[in-house]
């Protein structure tokens, strides 16, 4: 049997970059509310004239928050069509110069060449390619260079400091995508960056009585890559992926996955913190035990905080999603803890799905 050569090997999420209307505020919503730390920053005072960016960190995640100093650039005019968004879906790679080489060579649309910058800490070299919508992956070479973030930024120094929330790294990330584009995208990854499809959900697994969506797991050769992708399927009223759609202007992602060790702890302490959660009818617990089998936490300590668990043939998984982060119904948070499940919550759906759609009655959108 003929050996698969992984011809892009990825060793992790980089960073995830957003373009906001506000990095500063941001930058302290993140901290205040989720527990991310200051690291690094870029801006006027490290000779930028067109941005300013924040970079914070909590366990492997890296988020950097970046807002225009001006009306006139691609930052300003990204922020007023789609809200605070993801605009960057950075990879970890040990060969940014290959990787642009090999997508592009496969039919990739290049966002940007390879290109060196460096300081007195070595070098980067950054590369990229377009995605979806307007998001894109950046390619980073980082094996030469030791300093805070990358050439350009300084140590972010503030008094300012919160306790981190238990969360570790980037478990998956979803895309949102247009009517009738999701094999489109599915195709890309497979063939464009040598993703396999793990698990496909039609519309008869994603739906309710009014809403329905499909989607598609695509995964690198090591799986520490996740990108399930969505698009729209017909239903009675509109489903959250039309809602988001509609709100966001184009394709984007719809919400980042992060891994936590202690899922009831994490999540205490978010609400402690202001974040409000999707509500799950207390009927849903009323089954678990028969559904899932036995779990290490109690049915009311899951309850109470609303959490939900599924469970497939490796383990089960417990998971939560936070109502939208941002004025429009678009980017929220999945707090995710695996015990040994691989798989993204099936038995979930509808219970997850009927609180969305209880989110979009109150907002008048569904």
């Amino acid at each position: 049997m003929k050996e698969t050569i992984d011809f892009l090997p990825l060793k992790g999420t980089d960073y995830i970059e957003f373009y906001v209307g506000n990095s500063k505020q941001a930058a302290f919503f993140y901290q205040t509310a989720f527990g991310f730390q200051p690291l690094a920053f870029a801006g006027l005072e490290t000779g930028l004239s067109d941005r300013s960016s924040y970079v914070l960190q909590q366990g492997k995640i890296r988020l950097v928050l970046t807002s225009s100093l001006n009306g006139e650039n691609e930052i300003s005019r990204h922020a007023m069509k789609h809200g605070d968004g993801v605009k960057v879906i950075a990879l970890w790679v040990d060969d940014a110069t290959k990787a642009w080489e090999e997508t592009t060579s496969r039919g990739a649309d290049s966002y940007m060449a390879p290109t060196t910058t460096a300081d007195d800490n070595g070098e980067v070299i950054t590369s990229g390619i377009r995605i979806y919508g307007e998001t894109v992956h950046v390619f980073v070479e980082r094996k030469n260079y030791n300093g805070v973030f990358l050439p350009g930024y300084i140590p972010w120094e503030t008094s300012y400091k919160t306790e981190p929330t238990g969360l570790k790294y980037v478990d998956h990330m979803v895309g949102n995508v247009g009517w009738g584009e999701m094999n489109k995208w599915v195709d890309f990854y497979a063939e464009v960056m040598g993703f396999n499809q793990l698990i496909s959900f039609d519309d008869k697994d994603i739906s309710t009585e009014f809403t329905a969506l499909m989607s598609k797991v695509m995964s690198n050769g090591n799986e520490r890559i996740k990108f399930p992708i969505n698009e729209p399927a017909e239903g009675a009223k509109k489903s959250q992926v039309e809602e988001y759609l509609d709100f966001y202007g184009t394709s984007g992602v719809q919400h980042i996955a992060l891994e936590t060790d202690d899922i009831l702890q994490t999540v205490t302490t978010l609400k402690d913190r202001g974040i409000d959660f999707l509500e799950i009818p207390d009927d849903y617990y009323e089954v678990v035990k028969e559904r899932v089998g036995e779990i290490d936490e109690t049915v009311d300590s899951l309850k109470k905080l609303g959490i939900l668990v599924d469970r497939d043939e490796e383990g089960y998984l417990l998971q939560i999603f936070t109502k939208p982060l941002v004025d429009r119904p678009t980017l929220f948070f999945e707090i995710i803890q695996r015990k040994g499940a691989k798989s993204f919550g099936k038995g979930n759906f509808k219970a997850l799905f009927e609180a969305i759609e209880l989110e979009q009655g109150k907002r008048g959108t569904l």
